[in-house]
């Protein structure tokens, strides 16, 4: 009788065979791997050995896997729902937000039961100081994690992100310049070059820094991005850079709600320079995003409007309708002016729980917004970011969905404890960011925040999710894993027989099942 493979042997064997077949391993080498792979006792097992089989020296790049050895143990990992941090209730066809809190290893493990194939877009932005890694952190100079440490805690993990990524998924990765090569050739190497859509550089601070000690000002930084399968994304396509914004019509225009645009060019971009006459007569003389006579033409349409009541600079009108046909494609150069930028961030961040520097280097909503708007057509989908830190992508999600998008988000943090979060960084900041944007109030009952004071709360639900442990060999009653893992945790109904429960688990938690050991 044939040995059933699960779908991560299945799917690690596939990869060994395309490797094969585009010249990298050698048939040889590929069927000792494939053998080894189908014996491996468990998932964790099969991915060490897939690891013998990458290739970094065909391109110049090799590092020792050496931070994480996966080790079988009789211990389960699976989620148990936080009731006291959960809230909300969503409405029929809203979605149900998760935030995981734990080792993103384990979370990633834990949601490959219910999403696997199932995530539409990743947004990770992976830590490289080991302020940012806790105690589990190795360093050479510099408070950095050693290169190799660094590549084989993504390593594993990518590996397990590539198993949930839909056909049409799409992942993203923020990078700094001292690793961006190597992370790139790590991610070639697990969702293949051929699959390389592009390096974004984002323009993350908006002035130039006054650093004379350096002979380069650091301005930009990386965003990788990878889709799981190019072929299927040209046919599916991309997405635009959709305009988002408060619709209205004060002026009665019969095409109905409209929004503006600035019609000045940004500090960043190109245009035409002329003079512009307001309609009370002040002159500007600027750097436009069109030339006159395109100007002129909107103007004669009703499409421009003059701010300050009629004293201040042109914006072009959009309507609600059009919304999509105003939205731009995306290029490798995303401004901080459009995107956003780390100072307006932590200004943010700092307005939403009423202290300053509780995060280092948040990344900003306007940034991660157009990231998943370009990842598809669709406006529907889950979203995944198991580096989440103080929970700006669950943030831009939120402001997304409050247009026609429906994306549901699902966040893994490890609940690190420095001095500004004693607590951990879960509690103090990513649980309690998202408890106060979505009711406008702390789990304290607190609302003397100022972003409560400018914003309307968006609503909605969130599932708070910890990893808990439990023997495998626990008999007693009603604390076997058959007992206290939640099925419908998983998206499952609850089962009617025991019979069913145990299949169940026994089919599907054996790979969670392991420890990491940190070798020194």
């Amino acid at each position: 009788m044939a040995l059933k493979l699960s779908e991560t042997k299945q799917s690690l064997l596939a990869e060994l065979q395309a490797r094969v077949e585009d010249k990298i391993l050698e048939p040889s080498n590929a069927a000792l791997l494939s053998k080894l792979i189908s014996n491996a006792d468990n998932d964790d097992e099969a991915l060490a050995i897939a690891a013998l089989g990458t290739t970094y020296k065909r391109t110049g790049f090799h590092f020792d896997k050496r931070m994480e050895e996966p080790r079988m143990s009789d211990t389960i990992k699976y989620f148990k729902k936080n009731e006291a941090l959960s809230f909300g209730k969503a409405k029929e066809g809203e979605p149900v937000h998760k935030l995981i809190i734990g080792d993103n290893y384990d979370a990633l493990q834990n949601l490959l039961i219910q999403y696997r194939n199932g995530i539409d877009v990743i947004y990770i932005d992976p830590p490289y100081g080991k302020d940012s890694m806790g105690e589990f952190a190795e360093t050479n100079y510099e408070n950095s994690i050693s290169r190799d440490n660094l590549l084989s805690m993504l390593y594993f993990r990518l590996k397990l992100a590539k198993q949930l990524l839909s056909e049409k998924g799409v992942i993203f990765c923020s990078v700094d310049d001292k690793n961006q090569a190597y992370i790139k050739c790590l991610f070639d190497e697990i969702f293949g070059e051929k699959n390389f859509q592009g390096n974004i550089h984002w323009r993350r601070r908006h002035n130039q820094p006054n650093d004379k000690t350096k002979m380069i000002g650091l301005v930009a930084e990386h965003i990788l991005v990878y889709s799981n399968d190019s072929n299927y994304l040209k046919k599916y396509g991309v997405g635009k850079i959709a305009i988002t914004g408060k619709f209205s019509n004060p002026d009665n225009d019969p095409r109905g709600d409209w929004a503006s645009k600035p019609w000045k060019a940004g500090s960043d971009q190109g245009g035409c320079y002329y003079s512009i006459t307001s309609p009370c007569g002040d002159i500007f003389t600027e750097i436009w995003m069109g030339d006159e006579d395109t100007f002129h033409n909107l103007l004669e349409d009703k499409r421009i409007y003059f701010t300050n009541k009629g004293h201040g600079l042109p914006r072009k009108k959009y309507y609600k309708s059009e919304r999509d046909k105003e939205g731009q494609c995306a290029t490798n150069w995303w401004p901080s002016n459009l995107f956003g930028n780390n100072q307006g961030a932590s200004d943010l961040l700092s307005s939403i729980m009423g202290e300053k520097n509780l995060f280092s280097n948040p990344k900003p909503i306007e940034l991660i917004k157009p990231l998943i708007q370009i990842s598809s057509k669709a406006k529907v989908g889950v979203v995944l970011d198991f580096f989440a830190g103080s929970g700006t992508t669950g943030h831009a999600v939120l402001d997304l969905n409050t247009d026609d998008y429906k994306y549901e988000f699902i966040l893994c943090q490890l609940n690190e404890k420095n001095e500004s979060n004693p607590n951990g960084i879960a509690y103090d900041v990513t649980s309690k960011r998202l408890k106060r944007i979505m009711t406008g109030e702390c789990y304290d009952g607190s609302k003397d925040f100022k972003w409560a004071e400018e914003n309307e709360p968006y609503g909605g639900r969130l599932d708070v999710y910890e990893i808990a442990e439990v023997s495998n060999a626990c008999a007693s009653a009603g604390k076997t894993p058959f007992d206290v893992i939640d099925e419908t945790l998983y998206g499952k109904e609850c089962f009617k027989t025991i019979r069913e429960k145990v299949e169940w688990v026994c089919s599907n938690f054996s790979q969670t099942q392991m420890t990491v050991k940190h070798e020194d």
